[in-house]
C-alpha cells in the first residue's frame, strides 16, 4: 500500500527545486496555491482537467504579478507544478490553448459550450471533459476550476464578467449544466475577486515604501557627501 504525500512532503520537495528565498508578500500566496493543489492531488475524487489547469495559471500569474526578480517566476511555477507530481509545462501548454479559445467565442456560445446546452466541436478533449463532469456525480470541484471558469468568461467577453448581474446568470446556468453548486461557485468567486483586489492595494502599498526608502537613501547619500567635502581652502 502506497503511502499517501503529506502536504510536508510536497513543502520539502518544492523548496529543494526553487532554493532562491521568495519574497515575503508572495510567500503566502506560493504556499496557499501549493497546499490547495496538493490536497487535490492527493483526494481519490480528483480528476485534472484542462479547466483547472487554467485555473491555476491565471491564479499564479495574477498573484504574482510584479515579482522582482521576474526570472525567478518560471523557477516557481515549475516548482510548484513538480512539487505534486505534474508538469508545469502541461499546465502551460494546455492553459494557452484554452486562453486562444476563449477570445474566439461570444459569450453566449461559450456558456451554452461550458454549460452542455450546445457543442460547438471546436476542441474535442474540452468536450470530452466537460461531458464527464456533467456526468460525473463524484466529481471533486475545486476554488482554481472556478478561477478556471471565471478566466475562459473574460477573455470571451471581459465587460461580462464587471457586469454583477451578467455575470452571475452566466455562472447559473454553467452549474446548473455541469451539475456544480451555483453558491459554492459564487462564493469562491467572490473570495477570488476580493483577494485580487486586496493583493494589488498590497502592492501599491510596497510600492509607496520602497519608493519613500530609495528617497530617503538618496538623501543620507547627499547629506553624507556634503557633510564630508573639504572646506574651500582661502588663498
Amino acid at each position: 500500500m502506497n503511502n499517501v504525500r503529506t502536504v510536508s512532503d510536497t513543502k520539502r520537495t518544492f523548496y529543494s527545486l526553487h532554493t532562491r528565498p521568495i519574497n515575503t508578500i508572495y510567500r503566502r500566496v506560493v504556499e496557499e496555491l501549493m497546499v490547495e493543489m496538493h490536497l487535490l492531488s492527493v483526494n481519490v475524487d480528483f480528476t485534472y482537467n484542462s479547466i483547472y489547469a487554467l485555473g491555476v495559471v491565471t491564479s499564479f500569474d495574477l498573484f504574482m504579478q510584479g515579482y522582482q526578480p521576474e526570472r525567478d517566476k518560471e523557477s516557481i511555477f515549475n516548482a510548484l507544478c513538480q512539487s505534486v507530481e505534474q508538469e508545469a509545462q502541461r499546465y502551460r501548454q494546455e492553459a494557452e490553448r484554452l486562453q486562444n479559445l476563449a477570445k474566439t467565442l461570444s459569450a453566449n456560445d461559450l456558456t451554452a459550450w461550458l454549460s452542455q446546452s450546445t457543442n460547438l466541436d471546436r476542441d474535442p478533449d474540452l468536450q470530452a471533459q466537460l461531458q464527464a463532469i456533467a456526468n460525473n456525480p463524484n466529481f471533486k470541484y475545486s476554488r482554481l476550476f472556478a478561477i478556471g471558469l471565471f478566466s475562459l468568461l473574460e477573455l470571451s467577453n471581459p465587460e461580462l464578467v464587471k457586469d454583477e448581474k451578467q455575470r452571475t446568470e452566466a455562472l447559473k446556468t454553467i452549474a446548473a449544466g455541469l451539475k456544480l453548486s451555483e453558491e459554492k461557485l459564487n462564493k469562491d468567486l467572490e473570495l477570488y475577486l476580493s483577494n485580487l483586489d486586496k493583493m494589488a492595494q498590497a502592492l501599491i502599498v510596497m510600492a509607496d515604501m520602497l519608493a519613500a526608502e530609495r528617497k530617503k537613501r538618496e538623501q543620507r547619500k547627499q547629506q553624507s557627501t556634503t557633510s564630508v567635502a573639504p572646506p574651500t581652502a582661502n588663498e
